[in-house]
């Protein structure tokens, strides 16, 4: 058993092909707020999009590496195949009237063990689930004047990772990750984290399929949190120990990352809490700019001649965020 263990999801990374798309449907069909326009720091030819709630708290957060002209990815195993988010149990009725009326693919919503559960796929095809949630907290993003407040979206609920063999990745999670093995089903098995309700689950299912292929409309990789630095540095040298293969301390500006990768091929990153996405941009202005760290700055210019142009969301009113 780990020393240390996640204290839920704090984000999960995708693949998109057009960007302005991608922003529209985040940010005005499912209603979360655009909280950093960057680039992604390996490729800075391309943008990465950070979406969730008014100040993008770790356990809200959805990401997309847009790439113009990316292919279409194929679900299978050795993916994460589902991102699930939370919302009010009473609005699920009335976000399938929502997604149906906006022309959104989305299937009838179904009973699975204890939740209600309605899945869409947005433009490219990655699956999103809305869960109704009774024991989440969370206010999310009230700032898109079409959807209620009641009804917003109040963060991630849980992602769903499909594997051809369910022990050695369910190994991983519930021994070195200190995961607590949850109810079995059907369909798999439920790993919890510690963190509560909001966003600490882990579902695995084991599949027949073909190996998934990466790439537009499908995950890229999934993030749980460590709430420090300290925290962090304890997570690699466990992994290390442990025999597996894990990356230097990468300093992502918003926060720090380590990466490695589960029995079954699932990319998994260990991300601060800390500094979050104020440390360049004032809380109304989120998401508004193009922001880079200090080491890209140098080449803003030629960063910005290559990526496509984009139109945001208008900041919020101070009324909005201070709710």
């Amino acid at each position: 058993m780990a020393d240390v263990a996640p204290h839920g999801l704090h984000h999960v990374t995708a693949i998109a092909e057009d960007p302005q798309r991608n922003v529209d449907f985040y940010t005005t069909v499912l209603g979360l707020r655009l909280v950093k326009r960057t680039v992604n720091f390996d490729a800075p030819n391309t943008y990465h999009l950070y979406y969730g709630d008014a100040s993008g708290r770790p356990s809200t957060l959805l990401t997309f590496f847009p790439w113009p002209g990316a292919p279409n990815g194929r679900q299978g195993t050795g993916l994460t195949t589902a991102t699930a988010f939370s919302i009010p149990p009473e609005s699920l009725g009335w976000w399938q009237t929502r997604l149906q009326q906006l022309g959104v693919d989305a299937d009838e919503p179904v009973a699975r063990a204890d939740e209600e559960v309605l899945r869409l796929r947005d433009p490219d095809g990655l699956v999103i689930e809305l869960v109704a949630s009774d024991g989440d907290t969370r206010s999310g993003w009230d700032g898109v004047s079409a959807i209620p407040a009641d009804n917003a979206v109040r963060g991630l609920f849980s992602v769903t990772m499909t594997e051809q063999l369910l022990d050695p990745t369910a190994e991983m999670l519930a021994g070195m990750l200190g995961m607590r093995h949850g109810a079995d089903s059907p369909d798999g098995s439920r790993f919890v984290m510690s963190g509560g309700a909001e966003g600490t689950a882990v579902d695995v299912r084991p599949s027949n399929a073909s190996r998934g292929l990466q790439a537009a409309g499908t995950v890229h990789h999934i993030a749980f949190r460590a709430p420090d630095h300290e925290t962090q540095v304890k997570w690699r040298e466990q992994l290390i120990e442990s025999g597996v293969n894990v990356t230097e301390i990468l300093d992502r500006q918003y926060f720090t990352s380590i990466y490695f990768r589960e029995p079954g091929g699932v990319l998994l990153e260990i991300a601060t809490d800390q500094p979050g996405f104020t440390v360049d941009e004032p809380l109304l202005e989120l998401g508004q700019h193009l922001k880079l760290p200090p080491w890209l700055e140098p080449d803003r210019e030629h960063i910005q001649a290559s990526l496509p142009p984009l139109r945001v969301p208008p900041a919020s009113r101070p009324d909005d965020l201070d709710r």
